[in-house]
């Protein structure tokens, strides 16, 4: 199916007291999130690869960095003894909440995980919560009203799936909400403001040939959230962004500007090296989507580009990427901050 990896560079800052270490290890494909309890600020990053890029390479390990602080803290890995890619992490109302992903096995079959976890930021303690209905991994999630969270189509096992699928924080239950409405894809990219969420390219299966063949797509997608009916959203077809599609972006809500960055030019396995067997390169363009004019902007590029992350982080009013990678079969330990907007 698909994965990640990279190599080390410093968080440029414009006061030493800002920057963020960088991480213990080089890791690529590790979910991430951040979150502010009282005084405390901390950055969490979850699972991922590094090493020699192979299915034992994928691993549980987890870190937390609290603002201020020297060094990120090795804390427990994630439950459930495997290794695992894909994974997504997102912060509700003070709680981190991290879904699923993929496990490799040694004959290279793979299995989307389940699994669900509520982690308190202090303490770094994890909660088992109701697992995803269908499983998925390389899903976007989204979370609306300090509560909600959307898992956007995704991969499950052995192909994508068009679902929609709403949990909520309070009740700990899963609801389905309106499907997805354009080809299943993995690997896409979305990001909400208010009660629309923009959701863009992705891969997608071609199953008319053999082997099938795993191609980009350029489609975006609009959705408003009835906010009487958060299972309801009215799904429209958007025109494309600026640039190429791109491969597991990273995407960010500045207000009613959704800011989108990164990526990959080529789908590729766990390795970092494209199904078509030419190695990815990071995507340097970026550009913005306005909720109001409902219209793209092309921004300017990222010279210094990585890919193979899980998400675009606020940080101290900037934008950080952490750990990822260059060039296949190189993971980074590097937490980089994005040139503004």
């Amino acid at each position: 199916m698909r994965a990640v990896v990279a190599t080390g560079v410093l968080l440029a800052s414009a006061a030493l007291a800002d920057a963020v270490p960088p991480l213990p290890e080089g890791i690529s494909n590790n979910a991430v999130a951040t979150v502010t309890v009282g005084d405390d600020k901390y950055l969490f990053s979850f699972a991922g690869i590094g090493g020699d890029y192979t299915h034992r390479s994928i691993h549980a390990r987890a870190y937390r960095y609290r603002d201020g602080d020297t060094d990120w803290q090795r804390i427990d890995d994630v439950p459930g003894g495997v290794g695992r890619l894909a994974a997504s992490a997102v912060t509700v109302a003070g709680t981190v909440y991290f879904f699923g992903g993929y496990e490799v096995k040694a004959d290279d079959s793979e299995r989307s995980l389940p699994d669900v976890y509520a982690i308190d930021p202090a303490t770094a303690r994890y909660t088992r919560r109701a697992d995803m209905p269908v499983p998925v991994d390389d899903a976007v999630a989204l979370v609306y009203a300090d509560r909600y969270i959307y898992l956007v189509s995704g991969w499950h096992d052995v192909g994508n799936v068009n679902l929609t699928q709403r949990y909520d924080t309070q009740t700990d239950t899963w609801e389905q909400a309106t499907p997805w409405p354009g080809p299943p894809v993995f690997g896409h990219v979305g990001a909400i403001a208010g009660t629309t969420l923009v959701v863009c390219d992705g891969v997608t299966i071609d199953n008319n040939t053999l082997p099938r063949r795993f191609v980009m797509s350029n489609a975006c997608y609009r959705g408003d959230i009835d906010p009487d009916d958060t299972r309801r959203i009215n799904w429209r077809q958007l025109p494309p962004h600026p640039g190429v599609a791109c491969y597991r972006a990273t995407a960010y809500a500045d207000g009613s500007r959704l800011l989108f960055a990164g990526g990959a030019d080529n789908p590729y396995n766990y390795t970092g090296i494209g199904y078509n067997d030419i190695p990815a390169e990071p995507c340097e363009h970026r550009y913005s989507f306005t909720v109001e004019s409902g219209r793209w902007l092309r921004e300017r590029r990222d010279d210094n580009a990585t890919m193979d992350h899980r998400a675009l982080i606020n940080w101290r009013d900037d934008w950080i990427v952490i750990g990822g990678m260059r060039s296949p079969e190189n993971a980074e330990a590097a937490v980089r901050r994005l040139p503004a907007w």
